[in-house]
């Protein structure tokens, strides 16, 4: 009955079907295999034709009939009603395709799951806001979803797609680029976690080194709201500067959840012993700042201005960002719901395709990945601040540019180095990394999902 009542919001969504953006075009869902060539039944294609087949023009004529009739109209909401699959049907739908022995698909069909936690969590917060249920039968939920991932769940994303890793390698290549001939150089990482980013880039600083006067010294200042995960990602960090013999210095900055953008806009944090600072900059350093996967985090349009203000005002040699990409070009901000679960379904159905291509489906790394780290990245991206995650890079670029940044075009070496990343780690044919408009984007059939860009 737990299962049934998670896939009920999906349901709710599958009513609203005419209000969604249409979808991609088939060449960008290649590897999907078709409605028609999964021999589902009845049951099964009236699923998957609810959740994806819809036309702007459809929703442009019931929208007319809508003010016709006053705003109501209701003999077509019975026969949307009438046309959406049950929550047995749906759980009929992936077994037939078990049954049917097409594993992929199944899994895909049972891959609805996250979206449907991700919905039942917003339909609860919302009823709790609303005085319809116990604020505090929902912290429990609410606890598990905002808890970050395990340590081991985030390797095991950073090993078995590529997406970490072509954001890291690119972004420390734009870095190593801009601080060349620097004898002290500051990383201001404004997400550390845990950080798997920086040991190749403190290797390839101190290969690099001049014997005669020998490597730089290296700071790098971590951010995050985890006191214990910061503590441990410093002390990792010092050891591995040491058996390289390299100079190096961890400062950890720690971040309120609830106000990450505020404290980081006005350049006010806590260190990891609870003592107030500010960011402690030298004049003799030269500095990186480093924002991959981060942007998203922030407010609104004032406070993603203010941020940028911020960091410009600091005078680095170099802002790097990585951040999700969807067809489209992106968007300022997504408020309407369904909408934004077509968006968040398009892109993360590229993922979970990529992840059947290349990891078994049975491994324990994988199911981790999909429950601490996708799946909670679903949650957050339907959650009440999700609206703000599908930018993309013209928009992120447009609001770098309004704070007083120019483009610092990417090195031919960092793209042809993430082609060879995915040569030798994640040789399947489904991935595209390409060079446009300066930056790096990494994609799955054609369909962008990530992309890097430096900023001066």
């Amino acid at each position: 009955m737990h299962a049934l009542r998670l896939l009920y919001p999906l349901m709710l969504l599958a009513c609203h079907h005419r209000r969604l953006r249409p979808p991609p075009p088939p060449l960008l869902l290649r590897g999907l295999a078709p409605v028609k060539k999964l021999q589902l039944g009845t049951v099964g294609r009236a699923m998957l034709g609810s959740l994806h087949h819809h036309s702007s023009s459809s929703s442009d004529t019931d929208n007319n009939n809508d003010n016709k009739n006053g705003g109501s109209n209701n003999s077509g909401l019975l026969a949307a009603a009438t046309a959406v699959p049950s929550a047995r049907d749906l759980v009929l739908a992936c077994a037939d395709l078990l049954q049917r022995g097409d594993l992929p698909a199944a899994r895909r069909a049972a891959g609805g799951d996250h979206f449907a936690r991700a919905l039942a969590l917003r339909a609860d917060a919302k009823a709790a806001a609303a005085g319809r249920v116990d604020p505090g039968l929902l912290s429990a939920a609410s606890s598990a979803a905002a808890r970050p991932a395990s340590s081991g769940a985030y390797l095991a994303f950073n090993q078995i797609a590529p997406f970490l890793r072509f954001a890291h390698l690119t972004a420390n290549q734009a870095i190593l680029d801009a601080v060349e001939g620097a004898r002290r150089i500051h990383i201001l990482d404004l997400d550390a976690a845990h950080g798997v980013q920086w040991p190749p880039l403190l290797q390839a600083i101190a290969e690099r080194a001049d014997p005669a006067a020998g490597p730089p010294e290296v700071r790098i200042t971590g951010a995050g709201a985890d006191r214990d995960t910061l503590l441990r990602t410093g002390s990792r960090l010092r050891a591995f500067a040491r058996s390289i013999q390299l100079p190096f210095h961890f400062t950890p900055l720690l971040l309120s959840c609830a106000a990450t953008h505020q404290q980081v806009a006005s350049g006010s944090t806590t260190t990891a012993s609870s003592a107030a600072t500010s960011l402690e900059l030298h004049p003799d350093e030269t500095l990186a700042v480093n924002c991959v996967m981060f942007l998203h985090k922030l407010g609104g349009q004032d406070e993603l201005a203010a941020f940028l203000k911020w960091v410009k005002a600091m005078a680095p040699a170099v802002m790097t960002i990585a951040e999700r990409e969807t067809v489209g070009g992106g968007y300022d901000r997504i408020d309407d719901l369904p909408q934004r679960a077509a968006v968040a379904m398009d892109h993360y159905s590229a993922v979970f395709e990529a992840l059947e291509a290349t990891v078994p489906p049975g491994s324990r790394e994988r199911l981790a990945v999909e429950q601490e780290v996708l799946g909670r990245e679903i949650e957050a991206s339907l959650g009440p601040a999700g609206g703000r995650w599908w930018r993309g890079l013209e928009r992120w670029g447009a609001a770098a540019r309004a704070a007083g940044f120019a483009a610092r075009p990417l090195s031919a070496f960092a793209v042809s180095q993430a082609r060879l990343l995915l040569r030798l780690h994640y040789p399947s044919e489904g991935y595209l990394v390409q060079e446009a408009r300066g930056a790096c984007f990494l994609g799955w059939q054609t369909r962008p999902l990530l992309s890097v860009s430096s900023w001066q």
